[in-house]
């Protein structure tokens, strides 16, 4: 009951999955009890001629008494064609086609591999027909037709081969009488391997027999699959003799056992050992996703799929259409008409769908026809052809129009024969046949001419155990050679979806996919298929799947964490907006106010001792000096420009010139003040005369000159550091030549570093008059910041390190401000100590002592 339902849900949604060129989908049913499986019994067609209208009304043939549905089926697509060929009066009219057949079943032989009684059907040897045959088709056992053939030539008669395509039977020297009707499967090795890409698998086997057909095969699908990165994990070659074939069983079965492959192609001559050699390793557990051939789509004497798969098997079938008026054929088909005994009880719920009959119907005769239709569903799917019958139902039309050919180039032969037996060249006609072009019932050109390399076409099938004892096979999908490349599979989603279930198909690979972010590192002896996977280096990422190479980021754009995208950088100033930016700033306008403060209280105060005594002009100019400094810590700050960046480095360079010079000066002075008023020393003039003073404008313009030449060789410019910080852009002021630049600070250094000296060397001078010490700490202060700085910068990167340039510009200045001027400051605003007669009190003690 549960199978019954299963099989009417599913009749329901055929419509919906089955949208694919008919035929779609149909059934097969296995039988345990068959000994013969679904093999193909070997068939002579021997046509022949009559006068007016004969309908094929019986079957004349000798055959075993078990048949296999696939042998029903290439009988009646011999009688549909002859019964269209016979009822059209415009190929052959008040002319019939009749035909004989003869069919044998099959054994192995241990050096041929096949025997068959051949003087039980060999045409015009029997004495009680005394009918000389046309032309005869053969299908489907290849093997058969080699050893036929000198007996149909000494015959005269032709032979047309109706089984697939075999390179064997194309020597025309070996089989002048000879000729195949299939094409040859010029692309079918590049339209597995298509199917092979689509479904992502690279990691395939291979079985082929050792003939020049399987071989050839295997040498073309290994170009195929060189050029689509697939690789080939196993490739058994199978002999034909079937006592070598024996002999490598073993071998070969432990070879395909031990590989990793889990899609394995199919091909060969299926009337070889292949076939047993199949049988027993997938009764053994070999159980593969099998690609395949039509003539390899069969039901073995075992009950099974001869390429029986868990997960299912693919089989490539040429493309044909559906035969119009096949179907209602079939169903006019009664057992009275025929001399022979049929089994029509499974060839019609085979091909109709219809529901076992009743237990005793045991043959379709037996059932009353209201019976039948009862069973019969209403709603069947399409019938297909095999390709052998096919192949058969084309011949039987180039049969046909070859005569009708014959005959208009033999119009009066024809009409002087009226009446009477027509007797044809059998050759003539043959050579016709084999350049002819003709269009038949189903729409489609048939190409007699096999020298002409014709696009070849293909349907691609699903079989599955649909139940116990029913197959599914379905179609889902086609190739066109003749389409654009990338076009020319096209694979119905919704079919492979619902039939495969392909979430739960086994990945046929070598090594598991490289994720986004990492990228394939081929192995060592290894096939291109085998790899690991590594990480992508820095700024380096990878979007898909299995890449070969990571693809490296622009250079405004980063790599995120998982290595799988480019993300903008961000642009990074030290911008006033930032709270470091906001906060040195301030400190920037803070230190410029206070020294100005300082100014005013120097310029408010000029005319006091203290002001006086510590050289009042060198004070103002080392107070404005520092104002700029302070200042131009703010073109550190903000988006830069080229004027800025040149602003930046002048202005920084000069003021610190000024302000380190001044305090050499200043120091100079101290020193000068004291020798002066040493008995016995002339140097008065140089105090008179303001020397120290000069030291500022000598030290400036050196200072002056460095910038000069390093804006005219190579000034500082606006740049864009990529590098600097990852997932930012850094904008800052390059300093142009980096020589130039070390050269500016080294001057200033040692301008800081000489007035740091003589500072150190006057330290120990009276302290009412002497600012010595002040001044000596102060250039402690400013070295030691700058000494600092120099390591400090160049281990920061970013807007950090012009926070470091900005923040020891800030902290060298702010040490000069506040050790200098701080503690003139307290005595200038303490009107009791500000004073000469204060000043003169240490100075007479210290008299007095000495």
């Amino acid at each position: 009951m549960f199978s019954l339902i299963s099989v009417i849900w599913f009749l329901k949604i055929k419509l919906m999955f089955c949208h694919l060129s008919d035929p779609s989908c149909f059934w097969r049913i296995k039988e345990t009890e068959n000994d013969l499986g679904d093999t193909e019994t070997y068939c002579l067609f021997s046509i022949s001629t009559k006068q007016g209208y004969v309908k094929n009304d019986y079957f004349s043939w000798n055959i075993d008494k078990k048949v296999t549905p696939k042998t029903n089926h290439l009988i009646f697509s011999v009688y549909l064609a002859l019964e269209e060929v016979n009822k059209n009066c415009h190929i052959l009219p008040n002319i019939s086609l009749l035909v004989n057949i003869e069919c044998n079943g099959r054994k192995y032989d241990e050096k041929t591999g096949l025997a068959l009684k051949i003087e039980n059907i060999i045409p015009n040897y029997s004495c009680t027909n005394e009918r000389t045959y046309l032309i005869v088709l053969t299908a489907p056992i290849w093997a058969v037709s080699t050893k036929l053939g000198p007996f149909l030539f000494m015959s005269r008669i032709p032979e047309l081969y109706c089984g697939h395509f075999h390179p064997l039977l194309s020597d025309n020297e070996e089989f002048p009488h000879l000729y195949q009707i299939s094409p040859k499967d010029t692309s079918l090795p590049l339209a597995m391997v298509s199917l092979v890409v689509h479904f992502r698998w690279n990691w395939i086997g291979v079985i082929v027999t050792s003939d020049d057909q399987g071989i050839q095969f295997l040498s073309e699908l290994k170009g195929e699959m060189q050029k689509n990165i697939v690789c080939l994990s196993v490739a058994i070659i199978i002999q034909t003799e079937m006592s070598m074939a024996l002999k490598e069983l073993s071998m070969n079965y432990k070879h395909i056992s031990i590989s990793s492959a889990k899609v394995v192609i199919v091909y060969g001559d299926k009337f070889s050992p292949i076939n047993y050699a199949l049988t027993l390793w997938i009764s053994q557990g070999i159980l593969r996703i099998w690609v395949s051939v039509s003539q390899f789509d069969m039901i073995t004497i075992l009950g099974d799929f001869l390429l029986y798969s868990s997960t299912g098997t693919f089989i490539f079938s040429h493309q044909q259409p559906e035969i119009p008026g096949f179907e209602k054929f079939i169903q006019t088909v009664y057992p009275s008409n025929y001399s022979s005994e049929f089994s029509f009880a499974k060839l019609w719920w085979t091909y109709f769908r219809c529901s076992l009959p009743p237990s005793n119907c045991k043959k379709l005769k037996n059932c009353p026809t209201k019976t039948i239709f009862t069973w019969l569903f209403r709603t069947p799917f399409g019938m297909a052809m095999s390709d052998t019958c096919y192949n058969s139902y084309n011949a039987i039309y180039a049969v046909a129009h070859s005569l009708h050919e014959m005959l208009m180039q033999e119009v009066d032969t024809w009409s002087n024969n009226a009446g009477k037996e027509l007797e044809f060249d059998s050759w003539k006609m043959f050579s016709i046949l084999k350049t002819l072009k003709f269009v038949n019932p189903a729409g489609d050109l048939v190409n007699m001419n096999q020298n002409l390399k014709q696009a070849t076409q293909y349907n691609i099938f699903y079989v599955m155990d649909f139940q116990k004892d029913y197959g599914l096979k379905m179609k889902i999908g086609r190739f066109s050679e003749h389409l654009p490349s990338g076009q020319q599979l096209y694979m119905s989603k919704e079919m492979i979806e619902w039939a495969t279930d392909i979430d739960q198909i086994l990945p046929s690979i070598c090594s598991m996919p490289c994720t986004p972010g990492l990228r394939k590192s081929p192995q060592e002896g290894k096939d291109i298929c085998c790899f690991v996977c590594i990480p992508c280096p820095e700024n380096e990422i990878s979007n898909m799947t299995n890449m070969d190479q990571c693809v490296k980021c622009l250079e405004d754009q980063y790599a995120n964490e998982d290595h799988t995208l480019c993300l903008q950088k961000v642009v990074a100033i030290l911008d006033y907006r930032d709270p470091l930016g906001k906060a040195l700033a301030g400190f920037a306008l803070c230190f410029s106010l206070l020294t100005s403060v300082v100014l005013f209280v120097f310029l408010k105060h000029r005319d006091t001792p203290i002001v006086k005594a510590n050289n009042q002009t060198l004070s103002i100019v080392l107070l404005i000096s520092l104002i700029f400094c302070f200042i131009c810590s703010l073109l550190y700050i903000g988006h830069p420009t080229m004027v800025i960046c040149i602003l930046q480095q002048t202005t920084f360079a000069i003021a610190f010139t000024v302000a380190t010079s001044t305090i050499l000066a200043k120091t100079i002075t101290v020193v000068l003040a004291f020798k002066i008023t040493v008995p016995g020393r002339r140097m008065r003039w140089l105090l008179v005369s303001g020397a120290p003073k000069y030291i500022i404008l000598i030290c400036t313009m050196i200072q002056l000159i460095l910038c000069g030449i390093w804006l005219g060789t190579s000034p500082p410019f606006v740049d864009a550091d990529v590098q600097m910080v990852h997932g930012h852009i850094i904008i800052v002021c390059n300093k142009g030549s980096v020589i130039a630049f070390y050269c500016v600070l080294g001057y200033m250094g040692s301008v800081a570093l000489a007035g740091f000296t003589v500072a150190f060397l006057a330290r120990n001078l009276p302290d009412t008059f002497n600012e010595a010490k002040l001044l000596t700490f102060s250039m402690l202060v400013f070295c030691s910041v700058w000494m600092t700085f120099i390591p400090v910068y160049h281990s920061t990167k970013g807007k950090t390190m012009v926070a470091v340039e900005v923040f020891c510009i800030l902290a060298s200045s702010a040490g000069l401000l506040l050790c200098i001027f701080a503690p003139k400051c307290y005595f200038i605003l303490r009107p009791q100590t500000n004073s000469f007669h204060k000043f003169r009190k240490p100075h007479a003690k210290t008299e007095n002592k000495s």
